[in-house]
């Protein structure tokens, strides 16, 4: 056993048990978050390795042990997260600190069997939440498939608001055109929350001028969305063909959602046996076995005439390259996986289209639970993601009861700078707030700001 430094008095207790690539990023972003970890993995190298980079104690074992778990202090643990690659060994490892400990749990499962039963099991187990990494992926790439001007596509207030990012390109309507004019010039309510230009991201004030080249997110009602992207001057149609390389669990869900939404499906997939099952799951898909990156397979196949194409191969390199040569040959909507993240400036460089990480989608649920579970006196967190490479947040709490920032107009409020109250959701109407609007009891409220670690709806206000 490791020696655990010093930590933060004020964090939680947490044991995470599986350190690859996504217990790794949750350890990266629970430290800075002033949590006190526990780390456990069969690897000793990795423990050895992730004890050096990070305050955190490690321990060499399964996870799944009711003596490691022991060891690793389940009893006055708040929280065990199970991240292995194995989704019955999360499962177990979560039942047995259940039994032993007073702890809230989650657990990863990836397995489409499991994920036709995920409420059941996670109501049966009692777990804080069961998390499928591949099913998120495929749920963020099918909204921007439904929206293919927009690089990214985030949902909120449970699927009524959306926070859309989207480049403006050369001769555009926005290009010189400041905040308030748009505000003025196009009816629909959206709000313009955040513009990464040159590497820098704003919070935009109405005298901050748009020009092209900046990629900008702006939210707005669900039903709104399309109108705005056509006002301004983008096509709102969703693709009608999509190509999938790889035929993994991400490809199966990714699928499957997109065959449900009436748009046709090719997937190559070069293990043929795997072929087979998808083409039992998958019977309205067409199933290509063969080698999908052989340029000439992909011309055979249409690639310069799909409207989609999404790479979905377990190897970063490949999903880039891929993506790279369909950007060279066609004029396809691309949208890259990528699983780590070590070259990210390089990758910030190319010209990939919509970019999707499964580990940050995987970690910004947990650390939305984590944050609301570590101080939810007055509100709780529903949902975080992080922007423009973790530098800008946005965040939407439930406001369950009165203090200090409840039923007082926003332009009575003294706010936090580089912060937005980008919406306000009551009873499922989306408020796009002006200074007269105020936060009510029962309201979710989404924040846009460049500030990190809000856990509270009180944290936007000034100190």
């Amino acid at each position: 056993m490791l020696k655990k430094k010093n930590s933060l008095p004020q964090g939680l207790n947490i044991i995470i048990v599986g350190c690859g690539k996504v217990g790794s990023t949750l350890i990266e972003q629970l430290c800075q978050e002033g949590h006190d970890i526990t780390i456990i993995d069969k690897n000793p190298q990795t423990i050895q390795t992730l004890t050096n980079m990070y305050d955190v104690m490690g321990i060499v074992g399964n996870g799944a042990s009711y003596s490691v778990q022991k060891d690793a202090g389940i009893e006055n643990t708040d929280l065990i997260i199970a991240v292995t690659d194995s989704d019955e060994l999360n499962l177990l490892c979560c039942t047995v600190a259940r039994r032993v400990g007073n702890c809230a749990a989650i657990a990863r499962v990836r397995n489409p069997e499991y994920n036709k039963e995920i409420g059941y099991l996670r109501d049966k187990l009692g777990l804080a939440m069961i998390i499928n990494p591949e099913y998120e992926v495929s749920r963020e790439a099918a909204r921007i498939l439904y929206l293919p001007s927009a690089l990214e596509v985030n949902s909120f207030a449970h699927g009524q608001a959306e926070l859309i990012k989207f480049k403006i390109p050369e001769g555009n309507l926005l290009d010189g055109m400041t905040i308030a004019n748009l505000s003025k010039m196009i009816n629909t309510k959206v709000l313009i929350c955040a513009i990464e230009r040159n590497g820098e991201v704003y919070i935009p004030s109405g005298d901050f001028t748009m020009v092209a080249g900046d990629v900008a997110s702006f939210v707005s009602s669900r039903k709104l969305t399309k109108q705005f992207l056509g006002n301004i001057g983008f096509k709102t149609n969703k693709v009608k063909s999509t190509m999938i390389i790889g035929g993994g669990k991400a490809a199966y869900y990714l699928a499957k959602r997109l065959l449900h939404m009436g748009i046709s499906v090719k997937i190559i997939e070069v293990d043929k046996a795997r072929c087979e099952e998808l083409s039992i799951l998958l019977p309205q898909a067409i199933i290509i076995n063969g080698d999908g990156t052989d340029k000439d397979l992909l011309r055979e196949e249409g690639i310069e005439y799909v409207e989609s194409f999404v790479p979905l191969t377990g190897i970063d390199e490949e999903n880039i390259l891929l993506t790279l040569h369909a950007r060279q040959v066609s004029k396809a909507k691309v949208i890259t996986k990528i699983n780590r993240i070590n070259f990210k400036d390089v990758i910030s460089s190319l010209d990939l289209g919509s970019v999707v990480y499964p580990k940050y989608i995987t970690s910004e649920a947990i650390i939305a639970y984590v944050r609301a579970k570590k101080d939810s006196m007055n509100s709780n967190i529903e949902t975080l993601y992080h922007m423009f490479d973790h530098r800008v947040e946005a965040i939407e709490f439930r406001v369950d009861e009165k203090s200090a920032v409840t039923d007082i107009p926003f332009k009575d409020l003294k706010l936090k700078k580089n912060l937005l109250v980008s919406f306000i959701n009551r009873n499922g109407d989306i408020i796009i707030p002006n200074g007269l609007d105020c936060i009510r009891l029962g309201d979710t409220v989404m924040i846009v700001t460049t500030h990190t670690g809000f856990h509270d709806i009180q944290d936007i206000l000034a100190d």
